[in-house]
């Protein structure tokens, strides 16, 4: 915020006091102005040399280091100095000095060019004004906003240290209990196993019933298709025409295959035909299930033909209209478990209440531990997620789930709590582990701005919340002018 003080008040400095102009070589700064003394021999900045001063901006590059000639486009290696009263000093390179493109707000770098420039730099100072006023109320507003979170965080940490010490000091009477329980348990664990011995063997048992009678249901009803003569017997030509049930699926069901089929037997009853039943039950293929499988096969042959063209388009006429059935209970529904009986429930539950304690306090501490920041004004965004949507992706930022505080390079140690850094994420293809770099900004909401790829995999965000918003500085502006600007 220091900057920022001086750079406001530098520029309400120029709006209120009129600029002074000190008189120097051009192309000078004041602060280098000591250096080029009018009538006294020059020395280049770089030591190497002394020359007249006549020969300062004489359109003839003397120094190394290009310091005789900050006006001129002389030297390659020069800097030009813009004065830029009521906006900002800048350097630009020697080399733009009247190339006739104005790249000073105050027109001073195109003195020999015979460009048209307009003075820009009090327009410009006005905006940059109106900028820098913006930020100093979002700054202001933010820091107000910071001082409730951390008083927020303050009494949530409280509280939640109270709850810590609470459990820690009844921690000994909930053992207690705990050990009740544990014996309890241990003395309900042998009748508890029994029980569901006992309930899981009994659901085997019905389970086998269940499919026993639907395979006798099966089977009758298989007789029946088969017995085509209705003579109560099933034959041996009878059985021939399934061809599904074949052994050897060489696509021929012979008299000899279907003989072994039945036993040897030219015919059987409905009370010898269990045995064949059993040989044949896994591959046989009821009337109705063969009709269907028929029908799908033709509508399907029908459909591709109506494809090839409008000539073959009516063979998708024939089509059967849909059938509606009755919703049947599924083969998972009919074959799932049935509750536990009370009893036996009760005593799986019973011991589930004692786990509670432990996560609540495990919970807490962990959240204690974190890193919210000086004040733990960061404290808000635990378990939060903030997302940002984009014409292709939508991320998601969830702080403190993995994500570790950064410091950028060569900034002070409290500027880590301005970056956060997410590593070791899912890998690229044929790439690195996805890593994320959050950058914080003072702000009066908590939102993701922006999301950019500088690096393949590599993720920055911009991100604003009022939590790093630090206390504005005085900006009343200076009653006096400023020389420089």
């Amino acid at each position: 915020m220091t900057c920022l003080h001086l750079l406001l008040t530098l520029v309400f400095a120029v709006s209120l006091g009129t600029p002074v102009e000190i008189q120097r070589p051009r192309g000078v700064p004041l602060t280098k102005k000591q250096f080029y003394e009018e009538g006294k021999p020059f020395t280049c900045l770089d030591g190497s040399r002394t020359i007249p001063f006549d020969r300062v901006n004489d359109d003839y590059c003397d120094c190394k280091d290009g310091s005789d000639e900050p006006g001129t486009a002389a030297c390659p290696n020069g800097s030009f100095h813009c004065t830029n009263a009521g906006y900002r000093p800048m350097f630009i390179p020697s080399s733009r000095i009247n190339d006739g493109i104005c790249d000073c707000c105050d027109t001073t770098d195109e003195y020999n060019s015979g460009a048209k420039c307009e003075n820009t730099c009090k327009e410009l100072g006005r905006k940059e004004r109106e900028v820098l006023q913006k930020m100093a109320e979002i700054t202001k507003e933010g820091f107000l906003l910071k001082q409730q979170l951390i008083e927020e965080a303050k009494k949530g940490r409280e509280e939640k240290q109270g709850k810590v010490t609470d459990m820690q000091e009844n921690k000994k009477q909930l053992e207690e209990k705990v050990e009740a329980l544990r014996t309890v348990k241990e003395a309900a664990e042998q009748p508890e196993k029994e029980a569901k011995e006992r309930h899981l063997k009994a659901w085997e048992e019905q389970k086998a019933a269940i499919r026993l009678e639907k395979d006798k249901a099966k089977m009758a009803e298989a007789f029946l298709e088969l017995d085509d003569n209705s003579d109560g017997f099933v034959s041996v030509s009878e059985l021939q025409s399934h061809a599904e049930l074949d052994p050897d699926a060489d696509g021929t069901l012979t008299e000899t295959e279907v003989q072994g089929l039945m036993g040897g037997a030219a015919q059987v009853d409905t009370s010898t035909f269990e045995s064949v039943w059993t040989n044949i039950k896994d591959k046989y293929h009821s009337e109705v299930s063969r009709k269907e499988a028929d029908m799908s096969r033709l509508m399907t042959f029908e459909v591709v033909l109506g494809n090839f063209g409008s000539t073959l388009s009516w063979l998708c006429v024939v089509q059967a209209p849909p059938t509606v059935k009755t919703p049947e209970k599924s083969h998972e529904d009919e074959e799932a478990m049935p509750p536990y009986d009370p009893d036996t429930q009760a005593l799986i539950e019973g011991w589930l209440c004692c786990q509670s304690y432990s996560s609540i306090r495990l919970n807490i501490e962990k959240e204690l531990s974190f890193d919210f920041g000086p004040d733990a004004e960061f404290t808000y965004m635990y378990s939060q997620c903030y997302e940002l949507s984009t014409s292709e992706y939508i991320y998601r930022l969830c702080p403190f789930n993995r994500a570790l505080w950064g410091r950028e390079k060569n900034r002070p140690e409290n500027n880590k709590y301005l970056v956060m850094k997410y590593e070791h994420g899912t890998g690229c293809w044929q790439g690195p582990n996805r890593s994320t770099t959050v950058k914080l900004t003072c702000g009066k909401e908590t939102v993701v701005t922006s999301t950019s790829e500088p690096s393949r995999c590599e993720y920055l965000m911009e991100f604003t919340t009022p939590a790093v918003c630090q206390e504005p500085a005085n900006t009343e502006p200076s009653p006096h002018g400023h020389e420089e600007l």
